[in-house]
């Protein structure tokens, strides 16, 4: 099977307990998950995986002010009590934080054991767990420490959804958006009205994202060029949620993007062309899903300055990916601080 391949539902988990059967030689299997997916995702996933009995089960905390240092050091202690070796297989079960900072574990520890990913919310099922980008947080600066490495398989399935938080959802479908806005008018048209959504136009809309990521992510794998596409609402975004990290109003990472599409949709019409009938469209259709949070002005300079550290910047030069059209994007653009000001003020209009 094709390293890095992203399976759906019962057949996934077919192929999973194909490939534990066909992999004797794997010396352990871990399970990393954290309290919330220990309690309701670990037993259904129990129940579907016949092969996995024998198995060591890792809990760390939920949340991303847990994806540091701190917690990858103890994980790396736990699998060499544990007597993990290259030959062993760490499965993540979890959200974005878990299947990122378990990817990085598994990418380290001894130079590399095999992972399998396992993604329970909606944002990882779209983004975090595919496409081979595994990493913690670095101080107060998100995903600053990683390594580009392909689990051996991504299994989604949407039943893990059902006990998941109505914000947690939102939070997932801020990448769903920007997938569309990137590069498929067609699923970005979907997403205007989710009113009817049940299961079945879910699962439908999640396949969508991903063949989106997935066709991205093939031809450019390490982020040489295409891959920063994917970028698009992140400069502003990441900057936006890790100047509220730890402060009573912290953002989900969708809550951060979607702030981020609104401002650069904007920037893109000072930059690229966008018309601005389209990024007026896209400002009314994300304020529909997610609250505006107030950003005060006295804070913009310091969000500005937090962009700074964005990973797609050469030579301490702020780079933007922007809208060229609705499904078309352009990387490595360039904005004024004046203007990225500018397009904080308009999301904040």
């Amino acid at each position: 099977m094709e390293k890095g391949k992203v399976l759906f539902g019962d057949n996934g988990f077919d192929t999973l307990n194909d490939y534990l059967n066909s992999n004797e030689s794997l010396s352990k299997i871990i399970v990393l998950a954290d309290s919330n997916t220990i309690e309701y995702c670990l037993p259904p996933f129990l129940q579907k995986v016949g092969k996995l009995i024998n198995y060591e089960l890792v809990e760390i905390d939920p949340g991303e002010e847990h994806k540091n240092i701190e917690t990858v050091i103890s994980l790396w202690n736990t699998l060499t009590e544990l007597g993990a070796d290259r030959k062993s297989l760490l499965i993540n079960l979890g959200g974005g934080v878990l299947t990122d900072m378990g990817g990085f574990v598994a990418s380290t520890f001894k130079r590399g054991m095999k992972f399998i990913n396992i993604p329970t919310t909606l944002l990882s099922m779209v983004d975090a767990s595919t496409g081979g980008k595994t990493g913690i947080d670095f101080g107060n600066l998100k995903n600053q420490i990683g390594v580009f490495n392909l689990p051996e398989m991504v299994l989604v399935s949407s039943q893990f959804l059902s006990t998941l938080e109505a914000r947690q959802m939102r939070s997932g479908l801020a990448e769903m958006i920007k997938h569309g806005l990137i590069a498929d008018k067609k699923h970005w048209n979907s997403l205007n009205n989710l009113d009817n959504l049940d299961i079945t136009s879910l699962d439908s809309l999640i396949k969508q994202s991903v063949a989106v990521k997935i066709e991205v992510v093939t031809q450019d794998p390490t982020e040489q060029g295409l891959r920063k596409i994917l970028n698009f609402g992140h400069t502003i975004g990441h900057a936006v949620e890790t100047f509220y990290m730890n402060t009573d109003k912290m953002l989900f990472h969708g809550e951060a993007i979607a702030i981020g599409m609104i401002a650069e949709a904007y920037l893109s019409t000072l930059k690229t062309g966008f018309e601005m009938e389209d990024a007026d469209k896209i400002k009314e259709v994300i304020l529909e899903y997610f609250p505006k949070t107030a950003i005060e002005k006295k804070d913009f300079p310091a969000i500005l300055d937090l962009m700074k550290h964005d990973k797609k910047n050469v030579s301490g030069v702020i780079s933007f990916s922007l809208l060229d059209d609705i499904g078309s994007c352009s990387y490595d653009c360039y904005a004024l601080p004046e203007e990225t000001i500018e397009a904080l003020e308009y999301y904040m209009e």
